[in-house]
């Protein structure tokens, strides 16, 4: 069921404050530009009488309601689908998303989504963010990279996880298997991203209109000189930013079908079977491994890891020599 109706009686310590700002304190499940939209659709009332304007003050002893209306369903439509969760509450779900699992319905991609799934497996419980009945995506993993991704079920939820993703206000590492051994073993790749200048469906390190984007690796493991397993943490959150940069340094992941697009030389220092494997490997070697974040409500410090998934792990044990 939804939230509300809500009825706040305003105290003389609430004298002159903003409407919208004292009514979101006082419920508190739902964000500032939530109840400010309630109030300029005339959902909200003071003793009777409709309050239309967000920034007027409050008056002491006043009794205000706010009766937002039922969330509307999302378009996409719930599809039930497996999903490994590893935490949930009424907040927020955190779980393991597998590769080949796009996370929101798109052109190409309308129905089958993380999104499809979450709005089966979650049901009633979504309480409505932004006056619709749908999971909070904070966050994107692309279709291919598989690992530890984080949901809103609030718009409170939402609103604060936002927030701490935008900040970098948390932390996240990835693992991924690149071509060759960088050196250092460990270091950081500063360079701006933005779209490719000829090619609209990549990125690229651009020296013009590109946004700042830091990633700092280090190398786990190294199999002679043909390729390395990295954990890579991001300062910025850039569209396809490990990928893009470890491949501006000449380390492209392994099966990555945008940025890899020659079989690398590094390759000719592998035995054929692993060689072989790595080079048909159908999408990109890239894992969210871990995710740390404070819970938007209770403030508790929550952190959550994923294991490789079989195929990544399956490369690891052919480069270790164990052929299946």
């Amino acid at each position: 069921m939804p939230d509300g109706p809500f009825e706040i009686l305003a105290e003389a310590t609430h004298a002159g404050d903003r409407l919208d700002r004292f009514l979101a304190a006082g419920i508190g499940t739902l964000s500032r530009s939530r109840v400010k939209a309630l109030i300029e659709a005339g959902h909200v009332s003071r003793d009777g009488t409709p309050a239309t304007d967000p920034s007027e003050t409050v008056r002491p002893g006043a009794r205000y309601r706010v009766a937002p209306p039922p969330a509307v369903d999302a378009t996409p439509q719930p599809q039930a689908m497996p999903l490994t969760i590893l935490f949930e509450d009424r907040h927020l779900i955190v779980l393991d998303k597998p590769a080949g699992l796009v996370v929101h319905p798109a052109p190409g991609n309308q129905d089958g989504t993380l999104v499809n799934a979450l709005l089966a497996h979650a049901g009633e419980e979504l309480t409505g963010i932004g006056g619709e009945r749908r999971p909070g995506i904070v966050h994107r993993l692309d279709k291919d990279t598989s690992g530890v991704m984080v949901v809103a079920k609030t718009e409170v939820a939402h609103q604060v996880l936002s927030t701490a993703f935008a900040t970098r206000d948390l932390e996240r590492a990835y693992l991924a298997l690149a071509w060759g051994v960088p050196s250092p073993p460990a270091g950081e790749v500063e360079a701006p991203i933005g779209r490719h200048p000829t090619d609209r469906k990549r990125m690229a390190v651009v020296t013009r209109g590109g946004k700042p984007a830091l990633t700092r690796y280090a190398t786990e493991r190294a199999w002679s000189t043909g390729c390395a397993l990295l954990r890579c943490r991001l300062a910025t959150g850039r569209t396809h930013q490990i990928r893009v940069h470890l491949s501006q340094i000449g380390h492209p992941l392994v099966g990555d079908p945008v940025y890899l697009r020659r079989i690398p030389a590094a390759a000719r220092g592998l035995p054929a079977m692993a060689r072989d494997a790595l080079l048909a490997f159908p999408r990109q070697a890239l894992h969210a491994e871990s995710l740390g974040f404070r819970h938007p409500v209770s403030g508790e410090l929550l952190r959550f890891t994923a294991p490789l998934p079989p195929d990544m792990q399956a490369l690891l044990t052919l480069l270790d020599g164990n052929p299946p």
